[in-house]
């Protein structure tokens, strides 16, 4: 195997990364079932800008960038939000690691398929990846929501402060979202709605 073809191999590790390790959790995530549900959410909320809002978005780059959001994570792991964000130098001196990490990456691949993961990989589409950022915040709050509906008070704080933050993004797509489709993560799957009549 010739230099430029590990990419897909190291992608697949991102399975071996534990998200919210501080936690107590009683349903562990990895970063690939996180950004799997990420890229979900991002193509909601693109689809919501456009469908419901009427503006431009592209649901497809969105989920692009949301599915490779936490790929550098491959290489430095989850650090946990206390630390990332404890101060501004923390975050920029990470910030540069991830980068560091992302170009790493790049260089796993064949040099003519790199322009086309560069922009996906660095999440340079501002207007998507401001989505994409929304996104990652909402399934936070999912993931709280979840552990708390077993009983588990480790997420209590997590939980408010994530709805907090959601509530200081200011997109339309996110208050629709956090609106209308929010509520069902509260509930129990006979109480889900998912009838075939």
């Amino acid at each position: 195997m010739g230099k430029g073809f590990s990419f897909f191999a190291l992608i697949s590790r991102m399975k071996n990364i534990t998200r919210w390790s501080l936690m107590r959790n009683n349903t562990r995530e990895n970063i690939q079932e996180h950004s799997h549900m990420v890229a979900v959410v991002a193509h909601a909320l693109a689809v919501i800008r456009r469908d419901i809002f009427g503006r431009d978005a592209d649901p497809g780059l969105a989920a692009s960038i949301a599915l490779f959001h936490d790929s550098s994570e491959i290489f430095t792991g989850d650090l946990p939000t206390p630390i990332k964000y404890y101060d501004t130098e923390i975050m920029e001196a990470y910030k540069k690691v991830e980068s560091v990490a992302s170009r790493k990456l790049l260089t796993a691949l064949p040099s003519e398929l790199r322009p086309a993961y560069k922009m996906v990989l660095s999440g340079d589409d501002n207007e998507m990846s401001a989505l994409v950022k929304a996104a990652d915040r909402i399934t936070a709050y999912m993931k709280c929501i979840e552990e708390l509906k077993t009983g588990n008070l480790d997420f209590l704080l997590a939980a408010e402060q994530s709805k907090e933050k959601l509530s200081k993004i200011g997109l339309p797509e996110v208050e629709y979202f956090m609106e209308h489709f929010m509520p069902a993560f509260e509930l129990t799957l006979d109480e889900l709605d998912f009838s075939f009549d």
